[in-house]
């Protein structure tokens, strides 16, 4: 299935992708999805319905597809091509930062720079959502934790992330930092997780290309070592690291995003996302 949340902001409907893409309501049926929409038992009712029996409805803003987002967990470093470009070593174990719930936005809402920011740049993610509370689970049994994935894209201020201090959250959890979505995607209609072709566009330039398959520590790996440190519950994101192609990295000189930029970006099965950058202005209602 592919689940989305879609209207107004605070007034946001549960959705269904059918197989024509249309949307298929949900509101009938279900107040909201929610983490516990999200558990093998909710997703199990979701599935016994006839989507096609449910009333297709045009298809409104695109919200983050799941609501009660808990934690926003993020892998750094997860490409040895992207550590590469970043001057970085190769990760001997998971990187762990973390985004704030604040950073996560619709798919296709402005990316808003912070005050001051002069090195915004992307970040192509797969996301992945926990399904089932996960504790001290083995690598084996992982992916049965989860209940499906998205695209991410981890946006960052690379001034803020290292060159203020040495924790990398400055940099990355700023509202709409955190663009998520369209669709949470159902782990049955995946497949291998592990190769899904990627890729991001600048201003109709391509800047990023990649598959999950070269990730250093693979989506299994993951969970279970989070779940070694912290609980992860039912609407817990994990962001999964980017492959190489981002701003910072290119040669001669980095490239980073400036207001009026377009970024486009996709996973395969995932969908895509577009955002248009914006300076911030304290009279946007979504700075």
């Amino acid at each position: 299935m592919k689940l989305l949340r879609h209207g107004p902001k605070g007034q946001e409907k549960p959705g269904v992708l059918d197989s024509d893409g249309r949307v298929r309501d949900l509101s009938a049926l279900i107040a909201d999805i929610t983490p516990s929409t999200l558990s093998p038992a909710g997703l199990a009712a979701l599935r016994a319905l006839d989507i096609n029996a449910l009333p297709a409805v045009p298809q409104g803003t695109l919200a983050v597809p799941w609501s009660g987002l808990g934690k926003f967990i993020a892998i750094g470093l997860n490409y040895a091509d992207h550590a590469a470009e970043s001057n970085m070593p190769i990760p001997k174990e998971p990187i762990v930062f973390t985004k704030t719930v604040d950073s996560a936005v619709g798919c296709n809402h402005a990316v808003v720079l912070p005050k001051g920011s002069v090195k915004g740049d992307w970040e192509v993610e797969l996301g992945v959502v926990i399904g089932t509370r996960a504790r001290y689970v083995s690598e084996a049994d992982a992916l049965k934790f989860v209940a499906g994935y998205c695209v991410v894209n981890d946006v960052s201020e690379r001034e803020y992330q290292l060159e203020r201090g040495s924790q990398w959250d400055k940099g990355k959890g700023c509202d709409t930092f955190g663009p998520t979505g369209p669709w949470l995607v159902t782990t049955d209609e995946v497949g291998d997780v592990q190769n899904l072709s990627m890729w991001l566009d600048v201003n109709g330039k391509r800047f990023q290309t990649g598959n999950t398959k070269t990730m250093i520590f693979s989506v299994a790996q993951i969970v279970s070592h989070l779940s070694q440190f912290m609980t992860l519950n039912p609407g817990d994101l994990i962001t999964t690291g980017t492959p190489p192609g981002v701003g910072m990295g290119i040669k001669p000189a980095p490239v980073y995003l400036k207001p009026g930029d377009v970024m486009e970006l996709g996973i395969e099965k995932l969908g895509q996302q577009k955002q248009t950058v914006h300076a911030w202005n304290p009279d946007r209602i979504d700075n």
